[in-house]
């Protein structure tokens, strides 16, 4: 029943969907892909090994995909990996992070027609997916094919529990649920939550957060690094990142106040939409600052400025070169990015009072010490000007963020674990040339 309603409603909204898509730009990019419209070239069934599919939204569910994929590669080189996303962001996460591992692919719109098709061309072994990216048509398009469904990283925020947990949308949710082999969640509080929505609570395991598994580099400075970024070896950098409209305004407020003791600092901008980029420096402008835009530096300027940093791929590197760090999504209700991007380097980090997507993370950061939940303006500025004028106190947060992120780390090895186990319950692969005689079986073994 409920395979059929939501159908009869996607397919109502189908012009729209595919209205919206072409009015961004952004999604533009693999449109006919995502359609099932195009076929990549790699998926002709040449390649004959097993597959596994892992599906990351964005940016930040690519960035906790990258170990896990890695791992995966290391213990079973004999797979072929198949990695795809949403958005632009993600897709050169993929390509910039697991060359030479995964190929990336765009993820196929909800369509059946699109789903089926993407399912039959790849054929999977196994479809792990991270961060509670539930697509009814391909879950339920899985099952019936008998692949085994991983969810990884899994996480619900309060106000999606508060969207899904009502009567009859619980009950579709318990359908896709169902659906699932294993759900791997962040948190205690996740795992209730999922529990409660539907899914058996025997496939339902508390596994940590894997972005905590993220490689730990070493936090010196990078003088070629900074002069790209436009930044002078004398000069504080205060990097706020994935930033959103109403963020900004607060941020370059801050910074007014801040320069007139520290004229020294320069602040960065780092939109989490670099669309945005056009809007935001006429913004800067009108406050009185000089801008500069990151992908037109030439030379590095003097004086109190702001650099919006408007190039992909960057953000996650510019962070070891801050003396501290704010993460967007935060002061605006949406919920809050990466906070341990720029912890694992060492640096402070600061965020609003809106953390739902971040929860633990930020409450682990702030008790530890690591990181400072401030208000709005006047307590950005109280913290910015503790650190910028005590060294010694900036190291002490900035150490204690990274040591966050090493006391919790675990989660990939775990996840691990339970992925092999589903790995014995994929259905057989077959050659695509002996298909036509052999036929499809599909059986689990």
């Amino acid at each position: 029943m409920w395979r059929f309603l939501y159908n009869s409603l996607l397919l109502l909204a189908a012009p729209v969907v595919v209205c919206v898509l072409l009015a961004k730009p952004r999604c533009r990019r693999g449109f006919l892909q995502r359609m099932g419209w195009q076929v990549h070239p790699s998926d002709n069934g040449i390649d004959t090994r097993p597959l596994i599919w892992v599906h990351a939204v964005s940016l930040g569910e690519a960035a906790a995909a990258t170990p896990l994929v890695k791992a995966l590669h290391g213990s079973h080189p004999e797979y072929r990996y198949i990695v795809t996303t949403v958005t632009e962001t993600g897709r050169e996460a993929v390509e910039q992070r697991l060359a030479g591992v995964a190929e990336h692919r765009y993820a196929p719109l909800d369509f059946p027609w699109a789903v089926s098709g993407m399912v039959e061309r790849l054929r999977p072994a196994l479809y792990v997916f991270v961060e509670t990216e539930l697509w009814p048509n391909l879950l339920w398009t899985l099952q019936a094919q008998q692949v085994p469904t991983v969810l990884v990283n899994g996480r619900l925020s309060s106000r999606s529990f508060r969207r899904q947990d009502v009567g009859v949308i619980r009950s579709f949710y318990r359908s896709i649920l169902r659906s699932l082999t294993l759900c791997l969640m962040q948190s205690d509080r996740d795992r209730q939550r999922i529990v409660a929505l539907g899914a058996e609570p025997a496939r339902v395991h508390t596994t940590g957060n894997i972005k905590f598994d993220q490689s730990l580099p070493g936090a010196q400075g990078d003088v070629a690094l900074r002069q790209s970024l436009g930044v002078g070896a004398q000069e504080q950098l205060l990097l706020a990142g994935c930033t959103h409209a109403g963020e900004e305004e607060l941020l370059v407020a801050a910074y007014r106040q801040i320069v007139m003791t520290h004229p020294s600092t320069v602040l960065m901008l780092a939109p989490r939409h670099i669309e945005r980029a056009d809007r935001v420096e006429a913004m800067v402008r009108e406050a009185g600052f000089v801008v500069q835009r990151k992908s037109r530096i030439r030379e590095v300027a003097a004086g109190p400025r702001v650099i919006i940093l408007d190039t992909r791929g960057e953000l996650a590197r510019a962070y070891r070169e801050a003396k501290v760090a704010f993460v967007g999504g935060t002061l605006v209700p949406v919920g809050g990015h990466n906070l341990l991007e720029p912890a694992v380097w060492g640096k402070p980090v600061i965020f609003g009072p809106y953390t739902d997507h971040c929860a633990e993370v930020a409450t682990l950061l702030h008790e530890a010490g690591g990181g400072r939940r401030v208000a709005g303006v006047e307590d950005m500025v109280r913290y910015l000007s503790e650190w910028l004028a005590n060294q010694e106190a900036c190291e002490t947060v900035g150490q204690a963020a990274r040591r966050v992120v090493l006391d919790n780390q675990g989660a990939l090895k775990r996840s691990l674990e339970f992925i092999e186990s589903c790995l014995a319950l994929a259905p057989p692969h077959f050659n695509r040339s002996v298909e036509a005689a052999a036929g499809p079986v599909m059986a689990r073994p």
